[in-house]
Order: C-alpha cells, then structure tokens, then sequence
C-alpha cells in the first residue's frame, strides 16, 4: 500500500484542516484568555476566521465520522451513531444553554426575557434545519449519488419525483422515541414555559432510548473499508484507545471551533444588512449543526444512506429531548433556585411549528422510506416559510407585521398537522407495526425476548 493511499494519510489530512485554528487558540492562550484583541496572538479578520474555522470544523468532522465507524465493531451502531450525533451538536448546546444562562442571570428583567425568546429562537432553528434542510437534502442527494455509486438503499420508481430512498427498519426505536417527544413538546408552550417537569419527561426519554439500544444488541453488520476498516484492523485496546481519542479530540475541536466559525458567520451578516435575530434563529444554528450534516454527507458519499439517516434521526432525537430538557436546568442554576424559563407568544409558535414539522416528518418515515416528493416537500415548505417571515419582517413596509408573521407561523403549523395526520391515517398499518417492531425491541432489551429479528 502506498503511503498516499494509506488510510493514516487521511487521518492526517484531516487532522492538518484543524491545526491552523488550534495554533490560533494557543496564541489566544498564551496571549492571555482575556486579551481582546489579541496583541500578542494572532489576530484574524472576521473572513478569515470564518475559513480557518470552518477547515477546522470540516476536518474535526471526519474524525468524527471515522471514529463512529470503527466504534461500530464494539457497541451496536446505533449506540455509536449516538454518540456521534451528541458530539456533533454539542455546540448547539453550547449555545443554546449560554442564552438560557442569561435568562436565568436576569430573570424578571427586560435582558432575561429577551435571552429567554433567543434561547428558543435559537432550539427552534437548529431543529427545523436539521429536519428542513438535513432530512431533505440528505435523501435528495442520497439518490442524486445512486445514479453513480450503488446504493442497495435508493429504490427507482416510476413517475414524476417516485425514487425513493429505503430506511434499515431497525430505526423503529428512533422514531418511535422521536415520535413520543414530539407530542410532549406541543404541551410545552401550554405550561408557560420550559420547566423541570419537561426536563424530567424528554431527558427520561432519551435515557429510556440510550439504555435500550444498548441492552437490545440489535445489530446490522456492514464491512467497513477506507479508514474506519484499517483503524478496526486494530488489537481491540488500541482500538478502543483510537476511538475515544478521536471522539475527544473532534469533539473539542468542534466545540472551539464552531461558536467562532458562528459568530463569523453573523458578523459578516449584520454587515450585510441582515437582522441580528433572524441571525441567531438561522444563521448561527446553520453553523452549529456544520459537523453533523458533514458526517451525514460522508456516510451517504460512501453509500451508507441508512447509517446517516440513523445519525439525522439520532439528531434530532437529543436535540428534541436533551437540548429542550437540559435548558430549564441551566436557566435554574442561574436563577439560583427552580424556575421556569418563560418566553413569548411568538416562541410558542415557533415551538409549535417545529412540532409539526416534526410530526409531518415522521408521518413520512414511518413506512421507513421517503421519496424525492416527500423530501422535496420537507425542503419546499422550510424554506417557504423562513422566506415569507423574512419578507414580512425585514423587507416589506406592512401596518402590522408582527402580527402577519403569527399568522403564517400557525398557517404552516396547520399545513403540517393536517397533512401528516392525513398520512398517519392512510399509513396507520405501518403505525402498528412500527410500534410492534418498538414493542419487541424493549423486551429484547428488558430480556424477555432473545429471538429479535429484523427482517
């Protein structure tokens, strides 16, 4: 094997799109934490630190994805995919819990109202992007790839926009947890506000989750090649080894990266003209969720569709749960004491129209497929709407703006709901058999059942 085409080649690759920022923030260290700006370190221009971090993040995420995948021969892939997907959304909940933070430091003040609705704004965007353009882009480009590489997951039909892209009917555990924490959340603006109860509920939820995919030991085999099947040639202590020092080193080079590589992104926006809130409702969450869709899009290049659509699903799936739980505790531990974190009537429209796109989302999953029409109406109907909201807000000389940006908000909440529910009645055998599949897998992990299988 030549040394080019050496898989530790890549490896080094990636670790060298990471080095240029890692030098910056040793400068910052050595120039001193509160050196703003850095006299002595290395100073960049907002452009600069995009593209430096950017790299940085790139690169992070392919040791992500590499580590993921060699994990996969010691825990179930789901479990691994997990991880993975917590790590690559860690700076979403970075950013998120410092929002909360604020809120809590200055409850019952303007300022902490006001870090309280972009603490949501913030949860909201990051969630509709990752099922808006994630979901969507990912089956869109999972079949544009088929027509190259084989992929035993892209079914061609006939008709106008028919392909579809088949999902591993082990994901049931996924989205019927998904589907669970979705029901939840459309209850969360009816308790005028995310408080400790919806923190005991969806955190629950994700524990019960993690707990069961790694009891059940529910697996689906794949032979790994390129990187990820050299790194599992490994002795299983040096594997082990290799692994978590890819899991710590991509994860804490994408924490440090991506809140810079976001604040970049907003800087350069604000001066360009755009909102400094529509920024943080969608530009900063954009940046954030960088890492995942990458990894997603590496998996789906090496036409393992079912894999990355196992990691948007895992996604989401914390971020629904996790993300939304663990903001009333952060928003308490600097309140000083148990509170709710309270936002407006527009948030609670904005968490409502997540929750429908959501249920129209997984409306479309639960027969594990979707199609080119079902992606491209995921894709339509996200960004249809952050545009006429956009248009309304910052563009267009209305009376009553605000009050027009509501009603397109619970416009396409409607179109959602009634839609997927449309869906869920014509697909409701599936329904049953999904939370039958479900059923069985938490006996298997509960060890009353040890024939489980998948078909």
């Amino acid at each position: 094997m030549s040394r080019l085409r050496h898989p530790l080649t890549a490896v080094a690759a990636a670790l060298a799109l990471t080095l240029p920022w890692v030098v910056v923030e040793l400068s910052r260290v050595a120039a001193g934490l509160d050196a703003v700006p850095i006299e002595s370190g290395i100073a960049l221009s907002t452009a600069l630190t995009v593209l430096v971090t950017g790299l940085a993040v790139v690169g992070a995420s392919f040791l992500l994805a590499w580590g993921a995948e060699t994990a996969e021969k010691d825990v179930p892939r789901a479990f691994a995919l997990a991880v993975l997907a917590v790590l690559a959304v860690a700076p979403e909940y970075a950013v998120d819990a410092l929002y909360a933070w604020n809120a809590g430091a200055g409850a019952g003040t303007a300022a902490g109202a006001e870090a309280g609705n972009l603490a949501i704004a913030n949860m909201t965007g990051a969630n509709r992007i990752l099922i808006g353009l994630g979901w969507s882009g990912i089956a869109l480009f999972t079949v544009y790839r088929a027509y190259s590489v084989r992929d035993d997951n892209v079914e061609k039909r006939s008709g106008f926009l028919a392909d579809v892209v088949t999902l591993d009917k082990a994901l049931t555990t996924e989205i019927t947890f998904l589907w669970l924490a979705t029901l939840w959340a459309f209850l969360v603006p009816l308790g005028g506000g995310i408080d400790l109860i919806d923190t005991v509920v969806l955190v629950g939820l994700y524990v019960s989750y993690i707990l069961i995919i790694i009891r059940s030991g529910i697996e689906t085999e794949e032979e790994q090649i390129g990187v990820p099947g050299y790194l599992q040639s490994y002795r299983k202590p040096k594997r082990i080894a290799t692994v978590l020092g890819l899991f710590v080193y991509s994860g804490i080079m994408i924490l440090i990266a991506v809140e810079p590589f976001a604040h970049g992104l907003e800087e350069l926006g604000l001066q360009y003209g755009v909102p400094s809130f529509f920024m943080i409702q969608w530009i900063a969450p954009l940046a954030s969720e960088s890492p995942e869709l990458i990894v997603v899009v590496y998996l789906v290049n090496k036409a393992r569709s079912s894999a990355g659509f196992n990691a948007l699903i895992s996604s989401k799936l914390n971020q629904w749960t996790l993300l939304i739980g663990t903001l009333a505790v952060v928003y308490s531990i600097a309140a000083g004491g148990v509170g709710v974190l309270e936002f407006d009537y527009k948030q609670s429209l904005e968490i409502w129209i997540t929750a429908a796109q959501s249920f129209f989302a997984l409306a479309i999953l639960v027969n594990f497929n979707i199609s080119l029409r079902e992606a491209v109406a995921l894709l339509v109907l996200f960004v249809s709407q952050v545009v006429a909201e956009f248009l309304v807000l910052n563009v267009l000389s209305l009376a009553h703006p605000e009050a027009l940006s509501h009603q397109i908000l619970l416009g396409y909440t409607a179109v959602y709901l009634l839609v997927g529910l449309a869906m869920f009645i014509r697909r409701r055998q599936a329904v049953r058999e999904m939370l039958g599949m479900t059923a069985e897998v938490v006996q298997t992990a509960l060890g009353r059942r040890s024939d489980f299988d998948i078909e």
